[in-house]
């Protein structure tokens, strides 16, 4: 069922509709908006992940539910979708990539959201599919995985782009090394869409220059630099050590910086404006170092990794290294690692982070940095997800249009913890467990 208590959807039906399957925070959902499609309806889990989707895309009908208990009718009903023609289903399913020797793979419990993605792909009937997942899916055993998964899409109806895509972030415009498999469908007798092509040469993490751009070939991607450059510095804000945002003064953009400001927004960017206050920053709570870990990020270079944390210093004129997302709380809620800062002795904030994933400014996380670092370390970069469903809209040959402007959700929905986002979805049990503790 959809959340209990929120505002009315209102979603632009003149756009072509999309569901975004295993949504996170909704950074798939971010590129597929800025590609041209509406997203009606929005599938997760988590119900502290959903929550914060649902700030960020208040338009969208959120469904925090588990996928295997739910139908394709029940989105449809749900949602303003109804019974209109869905253009794409999209969403990146967990699974550990494992097969079982002598059996299918889909059989395995730990890959049964790919088999679940399949099934809602046929009781939806979209034009397109777009399925991102792991690039290690493509690896050794792992691609019976991808076989089996097209195979349940030819049963369904609906032929696949073969061979399969791994795209580089980093070539479509990424401050980010991150590689994401990429596999699209279409129902048959719809057009068969095509992967995109890249539009930047990616810089090197280490921040070596690149050989010189002569006549015709790409132009160099987005630096480290271009991202931060013009952010506060968080550490100047003592407010930043009791939350999360706080009013400040920001230097000159690059290109790259101000699109992300809603300065000077992308050509290709056909999503929304949302209501936001540029004069803010936002989503930077600090991380409070010992006067060791201080003096070792200083000392160590730019482009280099420093002995003791094994964090990445990032250089100012590379890219970063992947994002990672850590554990949840039933798996020891780890944190991943976070990249230091190219200038300063700490590690990156979230929203420096977010800058460096391709999310706006007014896009949003849960308060808390481990909660925050965990949707930006699992979700697709913008700038990935608009390439890919670009290629889709224009495979239909749709030409995309402009969005009107969408307020943005309550702000206590990026502040739930565990039980306050369940009350909010109306679910009456914990869906992520307690991280499990020790006996003293």
């Amino acid at each position: 069922m959809a959340g209990a208590g929120r505002m009315e959807t209102k979603v632009s039906l003149a756009r072509p509709l999309a569901v975004d399957l295993f949504a996170g925070a909704g950074g798939l959902s971010l590129g597929l908006e800025q590609a041209g499609f509406e997203v009606a309806a929005a599938v997760e889990h988590d119900p502290i992940h959903a929550a914060v989707h649902e700030y960020n895309f208040p338009n969208s009908t959120m469904f925090c539910r588990d996928v295997t208990a739910l139908t394709g009718s029940a989105i449809r009903d749900g949602s303003p979708i109804g019974a209109r023609e869905i253009e794409l289903v999209a969403g990146g399913p967990p699974c550990q990539g494992f097969s079982l020797i002598g059996k299918r793979a889909l059989d395995d419990p730990r890959n049964a959201l790919l088999a679940q993605f399949a099934r809602l792909v046929d009781e939806l009937r979209p034009r397109y599919f777009l399925l991102e997942n792991v690039a290690g899916l493509t690896v050794g055993n792992h691609r019976q995985l991808l076989d089996e998964v097209v195979q349940m899409m030819g049963a369904a109806g609906y032929d696949t782009l073969l061979p399969h895509k791994v795209l580089q972030a980093a070539d479509f415009g990424t401050p980010q090394s991150r590689r994401r498999l990429v596999l699209l469908g279409a129902r048959r007798g719809v057009p068969i869409p095509w992967y995109p092509e890249p539009l930047c040469a990616p810089r090197r993490i280490d921040g070596s220059p690149l050989q010189a751009t002569l006549p015709g070939e790409l132009p160099a991607g987005p630096s480290v630099w271009e991202a931060l450059g013009d952010l506060p510095d968080a550490d100047q804000f003592a407010e930043l050590l009791a939350g999360d945002q706080v009013r400040a003064d920001f230097g000159r953009p690059s290109g790259y910086a101000a699109a992300l400001r809603a300065v000077a927004p992308a050509g290709d960017d056909f999503s929304h404006p949302r209501n936001f206050r540029p004069d803010w920053l936002t989503s930077s709570a600090r991380t409070v170092h010992s006067a060791e870990s201080v003096r070792r990020f200083a000392a160590t270079p730019p482009g280099a990794t420093e002995k003791v944390s094994r964090f990445l210093r990032l250089h100012p004129d590379g890219i970063c290294n992947t994002l990672r997302a850590g554990t949840a709380s039933d798996r020891g809620a780890h944190t991943a690692p976070r990249p230091i800062h190219p200038t300063r002795p700490r590690v990156l904030t979230v929203r420096e982070a977010a800058r460096l994933h391709g999310y706006p400014d007014w896009f949003r996380f849960h308060v808390t940095k481990w909660n925050g670092f965990r949707q930006l370390g699992n979700s697709v970069p913008a700038q990935l997800g608009r390439a890919v469903g670009s290629a889709v809209l224009r495979a239909d040959g749709i030409t995309p249009t402009r969005g009107d402007l969408v307020r943005l959700g309550r702000p206590e929905l990026l502040s739930f913890n565990a039980t306050e986002a369940l009350r909010h979805f109306g679910i009456a049990r914990r869906v992520i467990p307690q991280r499990a503790r020790k006996a003293a």
